[in-house]
């Protein structure tokens, strides 16, 4: 859905504006001000990588430019970044400033991030330099929140494609029936908090008693890879912790967690623009080549050990809105690059897939076509390469889009869904009332595929289609088209 009805996207503009210039000089005990101050965390750790970021303060005379020198102890290895050019050489790691963030006046901050390998211990750095000039240490590095012992009962099963098919180790089909969560796209980047909503045991059950499988979680690229302008409470290990702790839940109560790249950085003015925001703000019309592929490989590295998780590469594309060349647009989907009509280096598909699976992931990928995902016109034509031949086609659609008969289904989704699982990962209407999510679901249905509504929360729905008016799962006239549904199909 392209616009969360509690988007405050001119008040966060300015935001963000102040929190970047927001400074608070750090004082030593002895009251004498540091020329530099470092503050090194951990943001996420999984078994074989880890996802650092620092927070360098300079206190001296303003810096035209700014090189960064730290130790790694423990035999760890950097092997990308954002905010800064990354190199190794041995232990000594070396972050140089980007062009657009080489003036770094007096007491001014800089944040920048970086993923690396590691074995062993991952023992932090002992001491920065900033321009040759030793900082002060600020924390040190933080532990990601442990996950809370399922209390559902249940256990989601890893998944992969079989055909056209996803299936469980077992090779038993598993259609992904159930509902998207939203909030986590936006709460964070807005100051609000991570959740819009409750999404604790009670909450999480609560879907479960729709008899749903299947949660889908819409997330917020800037505030997971905790890039600056994000409330340090809601961003980097904060933001991983809820995010992954929600999974648990998912998948204590045995549903399918799909994680969804949802709102990323990038600047687009153009047609249909959601907002003319560089940061996570709103909806892009392609991933940016800038961050996605970095918090793919973040993300991917801390779900490949659970294959119950699915992988959703990117929520709505809409590179055919920038450019009235068809052919154009597809390329863009899937080789990214310069792209007609979007003004940043768009991250393409096969470039995001890539990033996965770098990783060592096997995960299930879902990969939406053009038209916010309501157009897989060509999707089977461009569709990534995946070694581990585990990508299935994701389709959008509402009642107001172009594709939203039966007409078109047959005509475009019935030859992708027979060659690839083809699942809905929003499905929803304005009206209010569940007659058109009732044609959809019966279509769907009848050849076995997979659907999600959109969405769970309480909103009005004449802003946008709310499946609920209370977290304990009472539904609106809308929602109780899908949960009587579910119902029936689950017992």
């Amino acid at each position: 859905m392209r616009h969360p009805p509690r988007s405050l996207l001119s008040a966060v503009t300015g935001a963000l504006a102040l929190l970047a210039s927001a400074v608070v000089p750090v004082v030593t005990a002895h009251g004498a001000t540091p020329a530099c101050t470092v503050d090194y965390s951990v943001t996420g750790q999984w078994d074989s990588g880890f996802q650092g970021a620092v927070h360098i303060t300079n206190n001296q005379a303003a810096l035209s430019s700014w090189t960064l020198t730290f130790d790694l102890p423990g035999g760890q290895e950097v092997t990308q970044g954002w905010n800064a050019k990354w190199s190794q050489s041995g232990t000594t790691v070396t972050a140089a400033n980007e062009s657009w963030n080489g003036s770094l006046g007096t007491g001014a901050s800089a944040d920048a991030g970086f993923l690396a390998s590691w074995s062993g211990g991952n023992t932090a750095p002992a001491s920065f330099k900033l321009n040759g000039t030793v900082c002060d240490t600020g924390t040190e590095p933080t532990p990601p929140p442990t996950d809370p012992p399922p209390t559902g009962g249940g256990a989601a099963p890893a998944l992969h494609v079989a055909g056209n098919r996803l299936v469980d180790a077992d090779g038993r089909t598993r259609r992904l029936l159930g509902v998207n969560r939203s909030g986590a796209e936006f709460m964070c980047v807005q100051g609000h908090g991570i959740f819009d909503g409750p999404v604790d045991d009670a909450a999480i059950a609560a879907i479960a008693g729709w008899k749903a499988n299947a949660v889908r979680i819409p997330v917020n690229e800037e505030c997971w890879l905790g890039l600056s302008g994000i409330k340090p409470e809601y961003a980097g290990a904060h933001y991983i912790g809820a995010i992954r702790n929600l999974v648990a839940r998912v998948e204590a109560h045995g549903m399918t967690p799909v994680i969804d790249l949802h709102w990323t950085y990038g600047q687009y003015t153009g047609n249909s623009s959601g907002c003319s925001d560089v940061h996570a703000t709103c909806q892009k019309p392609m991933p940016d080549a800038q961050y996605a592929p970095s918090f793919w490989s973040s993300a991917a590295g801390v779900f490949k050990d659970d294959q119950a998780v699915v992988l959703d590469l990117f929520n709505e594309p809409y590179p055919d809105r920038a450019t009235g060349d068809a052919a154009g647009a597809w390329k863009c989907w899937r080789d990214g690059g310069a792209c007609p009509g979007i003004g940043y280096r768009v991250a393409g598909m096969q470039e995001l897939v890539d990033a996965v699976r770098q990783t060592g992931a096997r995960n299930v990928l879902l990969a939406g076509g053009l038209a916010y995902s309501n157009d897989l016109s060509q999707w089977l034509a461009h569709r990534p390469a995946d070694p581990a031949g585990n990508v299935a086609a994701a389709y959008h659609v509402y009642n107001f889009n172009s594709c939203a008969n039966e007409g078109c289904w047959n005509s475009t989704l019935a030859p992708v869904a027979a060659q690839v699982p083809l699942v809905a990962g929003e499905m929803g209407e304005n009206t209010c009332a569940h007659s058109f999510t009732d044609q959809v679901m019966k279509w769907f249905d009848e050849r076995g595929l997979s659907y999600l509504g959109w969405t769970w929360n309480t909103w009005d729905c004449t802003s946008g289609p709310s499946l609920i008016s209370a977290y304990d799962g009472t539904p609106t006239s809308y929602g109780t088209g899908l949960r009587d549904h579910l119902r029936a199909l689950n017992g």
